[in-house]
């Protein structure tokens, strides 16, 4: 949906508008007492909410009045990180040294004389081969982690993929008669600690059982790894940077 001017009529949802140059997009929410502004952290990008429809001119305004306001929290977010040789990363909460090298972009895991290694060509490419590895690693991880938890669940297990999403660290689209069970998780979940991401396969093997948000899904989940809000809190607070590894 194109871009709209401040001043403009027939706001609707998810409508984009400019405040001083940043973007904004409008939302609707009838659970809203007031216009509000915030940050999404994860999609990086400012959101204007009201009440009802007939309120959005009022979003505009608000957002426009509070355009220093958002010019200082875009420019709180952690900036992009470019990924060349010599860096350290952690692939669930492993250290793992990116190299320069001859041949075929490979990882080596790590053993008890050498850390992990990611090694790939020093040229322009060097960052995508890199995510590559990344994201093959990411899905055989958790991939088994999704196995461990549909086994204690007695579920088969479901078909896995690993996407760039960044709405939401994990979906599962439980068995149906026409299709059988599918969990897609955020490949970022690599960079996460090893009990956070975790927590996200966790939680995604118990929506095989429980499709909803209630009692009896967070029983299924306290079973599976216990508290669950230390791994909530950490993806709520680190989430930002995690979106913002592998971008310029």
């Amino acid at each position: 949906m194109g871009m709209k001017l401040f001043g403009g009529s027939g706001l609707s949802h998810g409508d984009r508008i400019e405040a001083d140059g940043y973007p904004v997009r409008l939302s609707v929410n009838a659970r809203a007492r007031r216009v509000s502004l915030r940050i999404d952290r994860i999609k990086r990008e400012v959101v204007a909410t009201a009440p009802s429809a007939r309120r959005l001119p009022e979003a505009v305004a608000f957002a426009r009045e509070k355009a220093d306001w958002i010019a200082g929290q875009l420019a709180d977010l952690p900036s992009g990180q470019v990924l060349t040789p010599g860096m350290t990363i952690t692939l669930f909460g492993v250290p793992c040294e990116l190299v320069a090298g001859a041949g075929r972009a490979r990882y080596t895991p790590p053993s008890e004389l050498a850390p992990a290694l990611i090694s790939a060509p020093d040229d322009a490419a060097f960052g995508d081969r890199v995510l590559r590895l990344v994201k093959v690693e990411a899905r055989r991880w958790l991939t088994e982690r999704t196995e461990v938890y549909a086994g204690r669940l007695a579920r088969p297990m479901p078909k896995v993929a690993v996407t760039d999403t960044r709405g939401r660290w994990g979906s599962c689209r439980p068995a149906s008669p026409r299709a059988g069970a599918a969990i897609r998780y955020s490949w970022r979940l690599a960079l996460a600690p090893a009990t956070v991401a975790d927590y996200v396969a966790a939680h995604e093997c118990a929506h095989l059982i429980e499709a909803n948000h209630g009692p009896r899904f967070w029983a299924l989940v306290h079973g599976l790894v216990g508290d669950h809000a230390p791994h909530r809190d950490w993806l709520r607070r680190e989430g930002a940077r995690l979106h913002a590894f592998g971008r310029g």
